[in-house]
């Protein structure tokens, strides 16, 4: 940090700084720690801390490049994780569809023909879209106002 001139650090983004400076230091640091380095640093009025710290904070956990455990700031290159984090939340739904599928068997056998099911139609029934069409009747408009 100290080979940058002021000038330069003061065109970096508080992020670009606190990942620098995570960097140079090697450890991880608390939001306000992290966040005071930048604000003397870029020789900053002390309010600007409370006034900015949780808009820092937020920059902090939307970018990739950081991450927080235990409450303390560190760079994600650091830290491995051999944990595979399985999403239930796509299983719950699979479960919970063919769950209303079991209900709506259910609906069809107490009810039994009400409602068909496309799947329960065999290949072997004689049912015919034509036989439901035969009992219609065409009327001209003429016919209809009469």
């Amino acid at each position: 940090m100290k080979e940058l001139k002021k000038e330069n650090i003061e065109n970096l983004s508080y992020k670009d700084i606190a990942n620098l400076i995570l960097e140079q230091e090697k450890k991880d640091m608390s939001t306000l720690d992290l966040f005071t380095n930048i604000v003397n640093l870029l020789e900053l009025p002390s309010n600007v801390i409370e006034d900015k710290i949780a808009e820092f904070y937020t920059s902090l956990a939307t970018d990739k490049r950081f991450i927080l455990i235990d409450g303390k700031w560190d760079l994600r290159k650091r830290h491995t994780s051999d944990k595979v984090i399985v999403d239930e939340t796509e299983d719950d739904e699979e479960t919970e569809l063919e769950e209303n599928r079991d209900d709506l068997d259910t609906i069809e056998d107490e009810y039994g023909d009400e409602y068909t099911d496309d799947a329960s139609l065999d290949a072997d029934d004689d049912y015919s879209d034509d036989d439901d069409l035969s009992d219609l009747v065409v009327i001209d408009e003429e016919d209809l106002s009469e």
